[in-house]
């Protein structure tokens, strides 16, 4: 079991690799997450059929460390709680801004601090990959801002058919980065729908 220092936000997880690959199975709403090293950290099951979306993520010996749950039923406004399932305490909001050609998503603190934002890099991209069905292989790739606006990571697509990216993450300065790399990989999920 990993050790919690202050800057920690997830129980039982050690999220210290500055490069993580998030890997989607060819059976849809399946994830999983390898270190620098190629070993799996997390896993991950969205539920389906549920009236507030869920998707718990998994130690690798089948332990949740924490979960994206919509904050509310049939949620329009696209407001995703992380919670560290050791406390059960929300960690982090995602916020995801509706735009037209891009992609937003805000990371805050549970008090509503701006701890990130992920945004699309190509609109193009985006647009054929929302309006034009064949169009969705196109890999796509999103930058990491931190709340001064300074670019601290970045999330890269593969071209494959299964769903696989590579996050990576510099230095967070006071931002817990345990927060922003389960965000991003969380946000996979959201965009699977």
């Amino acid at each position: 079991m990993a050790t919690r220092t202050n800057r920690d936000v997830i129980g039982g997880l050690d999220l210290t690799s500055d490069r993580y690959v998030v890997k989607q199975s060819l059976i849809r709403s399946k994830y999983r997450v390898e270190d620098d090293a190629g070993e799996t950290v997390l896993r991950g099951r969205k539920k389906r059929f549920r009236l507030k979306e869920e998707l718990p993520f998994s130690d690798p010996d089948g332990n949740v460390v924490f979960r994206l749950k919509a904050r509310n039923v049939f949620d329009v406004a696209g407001n995703y709680s992380l919670i560290d399932e050791a406390s059960g305490d929300a960690f982090a909001v995602i916020e995801k801004a509706y735009t037209l050609f891009k992609h937003v998503y805000r990371i805050r603190s549970p008090d509503g601090r701006l701890l990130a934002t992920i945004e699309s890099e190509s609109s193009f991209v985006m647009a054929a990959k929302e309006y034009v069905g064949v169009l969705g292989l196109l890999p796509h790739s999103y930058s990491i801002s931190g709340p001064d606006g300074s670019r601290i990571g970045t999330i890269e697509e593969k071209l494959s058919v299964r769903d696989s990216f590579t996050i990576e993450v510099v230095d967070t300065g006071d931002v817990p980065r345990e927060a922003i790399l389960a965000a991003a990989i969380a946000i996979d999920a959201l965009e699977d729908d």
